[in-house]
């Protein structure tokens, strides 16, 4: 009787141990997609960056140490607040120069201005001549125009001493500072970056062989980051006149709707173009087509998982300027 149970129990050991690796053999289910040549369209898509429409960077225009910055880097800001101070000790300095200037200006103007009637009443009785009187009218002037220059000087330093506050050009959020407390500022370094969120847009570099394309786009879409990703119509599109010399691309600005919000200068996106007509040369007649999302990106490789038998293979590839076909390093 122990015989046969432990024969028994052997049995079922065996035969779970034998499901168990039948299951782990199985694995998961990974789909796969042949790769089938490229059949020639106008429809292409590119990655694409985003950019504000109002972006300033808040430079120093005095020099000093930098007593304090009160903002940091995703911090909203509204026109006019305080986001930094520079030390303004010799600021202060130069302004009371230029108020006891504007003194003693006045005081010798004052000066000029009694000396003038006094010698006019002179002239008039005849105790002095016309020489006498000329000289003084020009020292009244002359100490007229030395109080204009004193109060000149005296606005310069007052708008010097303000240059020691730096504050907001328009309601915004902090994009990065470049400057901590402590730090020295001199006139035209950068202190921080903000921008307007209301107001962006989508940047693609567009290869000068899809121009053609891209200007006969029927319609053009930007996705927005999501799951899945929602596509939208940009309110307006601008190609610059000019080609990268290097990279020979031309680069297409489309303005988002105001409405759309999540979005952060240096973003990534993805735009589409709807061409017309198909170009000759977009597509190779070697090309083959693959869906964007079996790509897989690592800093400047570009690969895919190829399946070889139960078992998947890293295989470089080199793609398309859509992204979505691949020009070397595949076989159909």
């Amino acid at each position: 009787m122990g015989i046969r149970q432990s024969f028994l129990s052997a049995a079922v050991a065996g035969l779970m141990a034998t499901t168990s690796l039948v299951a782990l053999a199985a694995g998961p289910v990974v789909p796969t997609v042949a790769a089938l040549p490229a059949a020639e369209r106008g429809t292409f898509e590119l990655e694409a960056s985003v950019q504000a429409l109002r972006q300033a960077t808040v430079a120093a225009q005095t020099g000093g140490n930098l007593l304090a910055l009160n903002v940091k880097a995703g911090d909203r800001v509204k026109a006019g607040q305080v986001l930094a101070r520079i030390d303004d000790r010799e600021a202060a300095a130069g302004l009371s120069s230029a108020e006891g200037g504007v003194a003693q200006a006045e005081a010798q103007l004052r000066n000029a201005k009694v000396s003038l009637e006094r010698t006019r009443e002179l002239r008039a009785q005849g105790f002095v001549s016309q020489a006498a009187l000329d000289t003084a009218e020009t020292q009244w002037r002359a100490s007229q125009a030395g109080l204009q220059q004193a109060q000149g000087a005296r606005g310069q330093a007052v708008v010097m001493r303000g240059n020691a506050t730096l504050t907001a050009p328009f309601d915004g959020i902090v994009l990065a500072t470049h400057l901590e407390a402590g730090d020295l500022a001199t006139p035209g370094r950068p202190v921080l970056t903000l921008y307007a969120p209301g107001a962006l847009r989508a940047v693609a570099q567009v290869p000068s062989s899809r121009v053609a394309q891209a200007r006969a786009s029927r319609n053009t879409q930007v996705a927005l980051p999501g799951s899945p990703a929602r596509w939208i119509n940009p309110v307006r599109q601008v190609e610059l006149p000019t080609t990268d010399p290097v990279s020979q691309t031309i680069e297409w600005r489309m303005d988002l709707p105001p409405d759309v919000t999540g979005l952060a200068p240096g973003q990534s996106l993805r735009v589409r173009f709807d061409g017309a007509v198909a170009a000759p040369a977009a597509a190779p007649s070697n090309a083959l087509a693959i869906p964007p999302s079996a790509v897989l990106t690592r800093g400047e490789l570009t690969a895919v998982f190829v399946a070889q038998g139960d078992r998947f293979v890293l295989r470089a590839v080199r793609l398309g300027a859509g992204g979505d076909r691949v020009l070397a390093g595949l076989q159909a």
